[in-house]
C-alpha cells in the first residue's frame, strides 16, 4: 500500500486532476491514502473547464497550500509520491530554483531529497527555452516530467478516456498497476 499527495497548480487541464483524483478512489486496494494541495486557482480553473465542484465530494485529505505542518512537508513522513497534476510552468520554475514558497514546492523539494517519486504532469503549448530547461534540471534532480500528452492506441471516445491515457501512466510511474491498455499486450 503507497501514500500518494497530489498538488494542483491553476494551469489549464483541470480534467486531468479530475481523473487522477477519482482513479486513486477506486485503487484502495493499492493507495492507502491521498492526499491533496489546492493552488490559488486550481479550483477556480476546475470550476471554468468543468462547470462543476465535484472536488468537494472527493474523500482525501486536503491540506492548505501554507500548511507547512502537513506531513509531506518532512523528509519523515511515509508518502511515497507526489504527483503535480496539472503542473504550470510557474510551479515548476520554482521547483527548478528549489524555492519552497509553499506547501506544493516544499513537498516537491522533499520527494527530490529523499530519492522519491515526483510526478509533473505539465500543461503548456508550446514550450519556450525556459520551460525546456526547467524540465531537465528537474529531471536531473531525480524528477519525472509526464506531459499531459494523451496518447489514441486505445482509441478513446471521451474526454474523460482522452485523459485517462496520461492518468493511466502517471499512475503506472507512480508503481500503481492500472490495468488498462498497454501495447501489445
Amino acid at each position: 500500500m503507497i501514500k500518494i499527495a497530489v498538488a494542483v497548480s491553476g494551469a489549464s487541464g483541470a480534467i486531468y486532476a479530475k481523473v487522477l483524483l477519482e482513479k486513486l478512489q477506486q485503487l484502495k486496494d493499492q493507495v492507502s491514502h491521498v492526499g491533496v494541495i489546492w493552488s490559488d486557482n486550481a479550483r477556480t480553473v476546475w470550476v471554468h473547464e468543468l462547470g462543476n465542484k465535484d472536488y468537494e465530494k472527493l474523500d482525501v485529505t486536503v491540506w492548505d497550500k501554507n500548511d507547512f505542518m502537513a506531513p509531506i512537508a518532512s523528509g519523515s513522513s511515509s508518502y511515497n509520491a507526489l504527483i503535480i497534476c496539472p503542473c504550470s510552468m510557474g510551479t515548476l520554475g520554482r521547483i527548478a530554483g528549489g524555492i519552497s514558497n509553499d506547501l506544493v514546492t516544499r513537498a516537491a523539494d522533499v520527494m527530490l531529497k529523499e530519492r522519491r517519486k515526483l510526478i509533473c504532469v505539465v500543461r503548456e503549448t508550446p514550450y519556450n527555452l525556459i520551460h525546456l530547461r526547467n524540465m531537465t534540471t528537474v529531471t536531473e534532480a531525480g524528477g519525472i516530467i509526464c506531459p499531459a500528452t494523451p496518447s489514441f492506441y486505445s482509441n478513446p471516445t471521451t474526454a474523460e478516456d482522452i485523459a485517462y491515457t496520461v492518468i493511466q501512466r502517471v499512475l503506472q510511474l507512480a508503481g500503481i498497476e492500472t490495468g488498462g491498455y498497454k501495447w501489445g499486450e
